[in-house]
Formats: C-alpha cells, sequence, structure tokens
C-alpha cells in the first residue's frame, strides 16, 4: 500500500520560505508530483520531478519553487521562496501506479502578515 505523508506547512510572512516534505512508503513510482488547492478553487499542479531528476513546473512558480527528490530517503521536497499571499493553499503530494493515483492528505501553507 502506498503512503504518502507530507509536512513542512506553517504560517509565514509575504517574501518567507518554506520547505514542504513528502516521504513514500510502500512501492515506489518514477513521477511524483505537488499539487495545490486554495480556498474556493480548483486542485491545481504545481510542480513534478521524475525519478532520474526532471522537473516540470507550472508558470506562477518559475523561478520562485524548486522541487528536488532523495530517493535513497523515498522523500520528495518543494522549497518555496518569495512565497506571495496567492501562494496560499492546502499542498498535496501525489503519484501514479499503474492503475491508481496516490495523495498524500495535504499541508497547509499560510502566507500573511
Amino acid at each position: 500500500q502506498v503512503q504518502l505523508v507530507e509536512s513542512g506547512g506553517g504560517l509565514v510572512q509575504p517574501g518567507g520560505s518554506l520547505r514542504l516534505s513528502c516521504a513514500a512508503t510502500g512501492s515506489i513510482f518514477s513521477i511524483y508530483a505537488w499539487y495545490r488547492q486554495a480556498p474556493g478553487k480548483q486542485r491545481e499542479f504545481v510542480a513534478h520531478i521524475t525519478r532520474v531528476g526532471s522537473t516540470v513546473y507550472t508558470d506562477f512558480v518559475k523561478g520562485r519553487f524548486t522541487i528536488s527528490r532523495d530517493n535513497a530517503k523515498n522523500t520528495v521536497y518543494l522549497q518555496m521562496n518569495s512565497l506571495k499571499p496567492e501562494d496560499t493553499a492546502v499542498y498535496y503530494c501525489r503519484t501514479s501506479g499503474p492503475t491508481n493515483d496516490y495523495w498524500g492528505q495535504g499541508t497547509q501553507v499560510t502566507v500573511s502578515s
């Protein structure tokens, strides 16, 4: 059974930084992604990373967020810098197996002064 557990969220001032972690147990798949969902909005893609480290980012985080992974620890990270109030959301980790999608429980990120 695949489990994804996110951590690292919290309250930060505009311009600040946070690093989110997603620890995976069970089967380990190639691609891991971060999504986010703001209140009243649909869940949206943020970034993904392959097992060999290839990355894709959505436009609104390019240059501010960095996704990385430690394959030995089965953990994926999202370093978030220059945070803005509009980055406030619940951040979710996701991976996909042959027949299923797996999501973590999410971690809240609040950017506010």
